[in-house]
């Protein structure tokens, strides 16, 4: 099939899907008793609004999810769920309304056609962006590798960066922390030297960095870019301003200061509920949770770890459901409960496993080997502290490694071990 006739097929199914959406948003705006200005509200015009309607304009994402709250729809009702052909704008409204997995087929459908380079750079991008919103950092770095050449050979620099920011997203996922923050950093010295980008990239770029400095265990490093990004974000909207303040909040309790976790948390929570979005702000919860924890307000600690377990189960993610268990074990633990810490770091081990969420593993076992120490079954205690030490090892992340092997090291210490106790304390010296 010839190249240029795929892309032709997919502008004239664009157009078409364009005037389908603008009519349903017509309709939506008058089932609501709302005038076009009304609907525009004061981010864009009624001669905007006038122009999405008619399908004269193509809605952007942004403009889209904008009209989808102010009409109180989700962004699937003005996607033509009957369609049975994916157009590169049907499969982009996907991905711009979470729906992940229809946006990974959509764009794998439309790859299938063969499109000229031009094109199959675009969708490879997105299918980047959707296998990373999926956790599938091996995917994303394939795809995301080759749209970074294609848009670069095409001397489209502001689109090569964008899919390199998806490589490194990737790298990431994919425990390749060297790699990620060097591409990151590279990225940040390009726009910083004047790479037209999207307005928020320089702030993505530097939460990023956030991210990948936290999971190394470099806690301080990791709060001065976000303390950097915080000039950046009084022009995001408020899910966007709602990420940002996660973030914040959990390299705040990283380096100790629970206060200053506990107030960005609670204003994000606050920001992602306004919006709907029950999984953001069941994340949150969960690390408020561990904040209260931290500075003793136990009754807090219980209350926000039980409503996000409850809005976690409700989405079936068991890569978070896993965490979330695990707070809960630490929560009992603090209380005294150790049976009940058992029992529950238990169910986070599993459904850790299952979803192949190491960190996640990790803290289970951690928390495991905290409570066997607790219940005086020092034997049990020693294996799972060093089955926690071996994961920590691997992962790559010393902070963490180093937490392992100093309380390791206390259990040998008590039980008269000094020989062994001395051993891992000087490991825990050496790591960097």
């Amino acid at each position: 099939m010839p190249r240029t006739r795929t892309s032709a097929r997919a502008t004239e199914k664009d157009r078409e899907l364009a005037r389908r959406i603008g009519h349903r948003i017509r309709e939506a705006r008058h089932r609501s008793g709302l005038t076009q200005q009304q609907l525009a509200g004061d981010r864009y015009t009624k001669a905007y609004v006038s122009a999405l309607e008619t399908g004269i304009a193509r809605p952007s994402m942004v403009a889209l999810n904008f009209l989808c709250e102010r009409l109180g729809l989700p962004a699937s009702h003005f996607i033509d769920e009957a369609h049975p052909t994916w157009t590169r704008l049907e499969v982009d409204m996907r991905l711009a309304s979470g729906d992940w997995l229809a946006a990974v087929d959509g764009y794998r459908a439309l790859l299938d056609d063969d499109p000229d380079d031009s094109l199959r750079a675009g969708l490879l991008r997105g299918m980047a962006e959707a296998t990373a919103r999926l956790d599938r950092g091996k995917d994303a770095i394939a795809a995301a590798s080759e749209a970074g050449r294609l848009y670069a050979a095409q001397g489209r620099d502001a689109d090569a960066a964008l899919a390199r920011y998806w490589l490194a997203y990737g790298l990431y996922q994919a425990d390749n922390e060297p790699d990620a923050r060097s591409i990151l950093i590279a990225l940040l010295e390009q726009v910083r030297a004047g790479l037209q980008v999207e307005p928020d990239f320089e702030m993505r770029l530097l939460t990023s960095l956030a991210a990948v400095e936290s999971h190394t265990g470099q806690a301080t490093r990791a709060l001065s870019y976000l303390e950097e990004a915080r000039g950046l974000a009084a022009d995001l909207d408020d899910r966007q301003r709602a990420a940002f303040l996660f973030n914040l909040a959990v390299g705040y309790r990283e380096i100790g200061d629970f206060e200053a976790a506990i107030r960005a948390g609670t204003q994000g929570m606050a920001l992602y509920r306004a919006a709907g979005a029950v999984f953001e702000s069941a994340r949150i919860e969960n690390d408020l949770a561990l904040a209260y924890l931290a500075t003793g307000q136990i009754d807090r600690a219980r209350e926000l770890a039980r409503g996000a377990r409850t809005h976690i189960e409700e989405t079936g993610d068991a890569r978070w459901l896993s965490l979330v268990i695990d707070t809960e074990a630490q929560i009992a633990l603090a209380c005294g409960e150790t049976e009940e810490a058992l029992r529950l770091s238990g169910d986070a081990h599993r459904y850790a496993e299952a979803s192949g969420n190491e960190p996640a593993r990790l803290a289970s076992i951690l928390t495991e080997a905290r409570a066997l120490r607790r219940a005086g079954r020092a034997d049990e205690a020693e294996a799972r502290f060093g089955d926690a030490a071996g994961i920590a090892r691997s992962s790559r992340v010393p902070q963490r490694l180093r937490e392992v092997l100093r309380e390791w090291a206390d259990l040998r210490a008590d039980a008269g071990d000094h020989r062994g106790a001395y051993e891992l304390t000087s490991e825990a010296l050496t790591v960097n």
